[in-house]
């Protein structure tokens, strides 16, 4: 049995300004329509739907595993921007990395408040199995 992440809905109050702002942050290409989202794809075949609602928007995480030199490009993108960074997902650590399995990580927030996150090796990489 094969089983594999596919794709996640990110509910957003401008689904072009957010998707806008991830494939700027990220350095991907740019997002394609499909029905009422605004598709990301990701390298991994995994994609990013943004779905543009009315009310309130419930915020959610999202991290991306993503290269040395992709980590640097994202953190060079965020500091041009001058925008908020931490080191923690509980904001107590503003303008900071982390450093942890080996790698690095930030913290940031896209246009809608969703907490998003880049980090150079997933949790758990250098831990015991």
């Amino acid at each position: 049995m094969s089983i594999q992440f596919n794709h996640t809905i990110v509910w957003c109050a401008d689904r072009q300004k957010s998707a806008d702002f991830l494939t700027g942050m990220l350095g991907l290409p740019p997002a394609v329509p499909f029905g009422p989202f605004l598709v990301v794809k990701l390298d991994n075949a995994v994609s990013v739907d943004f779905y543009q609602m009315e009310g309130p928007v419930q915020l959610q995480h999202y991290a991306y595993l993503v290269s040395e030199d992709a980590f640097d490009a994202i953190f060079a993108r965020i500091r041009e921007r001058q925008l908020p960074y931490w080191a923690d997902p509980g904001k107590t650590q503003p303008g900071e990395i982390y450093r942890h399995f080996g790698g690095r990580g930030l913290y940031f927030d896209d246009p809608d408040g969703h907490l998003l996150e880049a980090m150079t090796r997933p949790y758990g990489h250098s831990m015991p199995g």
